[in-house]
This record gives C-alpha cells, structure tokens and sequence, in this order.
C-alpha cells in the first residue's frame, strides 16, 4: 500500500510499504487525513519517533473488514479515534482513556493514518452517519478533541468567554461556546481575516492582541472573562489568557506548549483563584458527540478546510500548512467503491 513515511527529521517520502498487520483489528480504508501541527512536529524531527513511521492521525475512512468482535460491519463509514487505548488499566476503568497507561497516538507511537490503510481496535471506531457531509467529516476528530475540552467548563448564558488564538481549533471553540449559549464571547487574533470569521461563527466581540485587555474590559464590564481558552499554543498566548480571565474564572489550556514557570504570571493564578484546565486528546463519548454535532448541522465546518492534496503529494501538504493563509489541510487518499 502507499503511505507518507517520515524517515528522519525533515524526510517525509511515498512509497509502498507493507500493508498493516491485523491481528484480530478492524482494517480500515483511509479516506481522508487532516494534517496537525503534531505532525509537522514529528516530520522536522522536533517530537521525535521511531523511524520509519507512518504520519498521520486525523482520518475518516470505511471498514474493510471487522475486527476480531465483528461489532461495525464492513462498508461503515467511520471516524478513528487515533488515542489508542487498552481499556482494562486504572485509567481506563476511571474514565479516562486518553491516559491510558499502555496508551499510544496514531501516527507517532505507531503507524498512522497517511496511508491507504490502518488496523485498530474497534473500540477505536466511530460510525458517522448519512448526514455528514464527506468534506466536514475531515474536522470531526479535531472538534472530538475540542468537545473534550469544554466538557471541564461550567458555560452557560450569561457566562463570558475569551479565545485567544483563531486557528482551526479556536475557531470550533467559538462556535461550540456559541452552542452551549454563551453570548459574550472576544476572539483574539493578529490576523483580520481570522477575525471576521470568528464573527461570522458566533463570536460577540473581536480584537487584535495588543488591543485584548481593553476589548475584554469593555465587553465585560471590567470584570474579566468567566472562561479564557488559550488556542495558539505559546507561552505568550498562555500568559495574555490567564491575564484577561477575570477573578474566580477558569484558563483552559487547549494549546500544547511548555513553557518556562518564570514567563507566567503565577501571582495571577493566586489573586484571582484560577481554575486551570489542560485536557489532553479525546474520549469515545466525545468524538460520539462530536459526530452528532455535525450530524445535527449545529457547527458551521466548510470554510474550516482551506486546501486539499492528493497523499501522493504529502510532503508538499506539509510545507503548505506553514502558509498562514491556511486552516485546515487534508489529504485526500481513497475514494468509496
């Protein structure tokens, strides 16, 4: 089968390789892969990984053949839930299987999904229904991490909310507030076009960096957002989110950074008696209430998928996420038969 193969840092190639081994998994058909920027990570070396490793781990595709439970039925169209988990260690039997203990991510731990075919446990499996439109279907694994996310939240009418950083991942927060009822809601980017579509996706007020703190006082009343959601993923962001939650407000932590202790402003976390989340991938439940979401039409997907690439042209899909005019870019691998 053909698959983008990182060899080494900055060496992502095509070329065939072995088809995966079942052993009682379900084999699934890849029809599309969202590319993340844990896997423009792991191919410029920075999350280092066992070479040769399959990338990819954002992916939609179809049952070929069941796994050993014979629970989801060949031809199903599903969503891969790409944390890999045991399902018998303390957390799994907690709830909390993204932690699993012997826990792995597709496309880092072991192979993953920029291929024609992957082979995972069908506890990993998610039917999507009829109702899903194939082109929003690329985001549903991303909005299941996004559901996860808020599940630690109290957002309710009356609540405020800031999201800094309006990438693909703030702008579902956005529209996902927007869902829970939240009104007043700031989205925090440089880039204006960004801007306008948190506007168009349920956000209340807008603003530059430089101009967040006032635009969150005046939203707000001077006190504060109740929810501050830091999107971007840099010690920046992270530091400007926690100073514009208000006292007794909660910072979700959704961007994956590791900052330095001294560049936050730790007295804040103290004097206003933060609440700090830092939810980490996805549960079943979630991408299920993901899909129903989408299956619902309660979030507005389309103008989230900016380009798509052929995975014969994976190396060059890499290179183009680094265009800020870009969100969502997916390569698109197999057609249904």
């Amino acid at each position: 089968m053909r698959a983008a193969v990182v060899d080494g840092p900055g060496s992502v190639t095509v070329r065939d390789v072995p088809p995966p081994a079942r052993s009682g998994l379900a084999l699934v058909r890849v029809a599309q892969a969202g590319i993340c920027g844990t896997d423009l990570k792991i191919a410029a070396g920075d999350i280092p990984v066992a070479a040769p490793r399959v990338l990819g781990h954002e992916m939609t595709g179809w049952v070929e053949s069941p796994g050993w439970r014979e629970s989801i039925p060949a031809g199903t169209s599903v969503l891969v839930n790409p944390a890999v988990f045991c399902g018998s260690c303390d957390m799994c039997r907690r709830d909390r299987p993204q932690l699993c203990r012997g826990g792995a991510l597709l496309g880092r731990d072991v192979d993953g999904c920029f291929a024609e075919y992957v082979a995972v446990d069908e506890a990993c499996l998610h039917p999507i229904p009829a109702s899903v439109p194939a082109a929003e279907a690329a985001l549903l694994q991303v909005i299941s991490t996004c559901v996860h996310a808020q599940d630690g939240l109290r957002a309710w009418p009356g609540e405020s909310a800031v999201v800094v950083g309006l990438g693909v991942s703030g702008l579902l927060h956005i529209q996902l507030l927007r869902a829970r009822g939240v009104e007043t809601i700031i989205g925090i980017t440089r880039s204006g076009w960004k801007r306008d579509l948190a506007l168009r996706f349920g956000a209340s007020h807008v603003a530059a960096p430089e101009d967040a703190e006032q635009a969150v006082a005046d939203a707000t009343g001077g006190r504060g957002a109740d929810i501050a959601i830091e999107s971007a993923g840099t010690q920046q962001t992270l530091a400007q989110a926690m100073r514009l939650a208000g006292v007794g407000g909660t910072v979700l932590v959704f961007g994956t950074t590791v900052p330095d202790a001294d560049g936050m402003p730790t007295y804040e976390w103290y004097l206003k008696e933060l609440t700090i989340l830092n939810p980490r991938a996805a549960r079943p439940r979630d991408c299920d209430l993901a899909i129903r979401l989408c299956a619902g039409g309660r979030l507005d997907l389309a103008p989230l998928v900016t380009a798509r690439f052929p995975l014969e042209r994976a190396a060059r899909a890499l290179e183009a996420c680094r265009d800020p005019a870009q969100l969502k870019i997916v390569l698109d691998v197999s057609r249904p038969l």
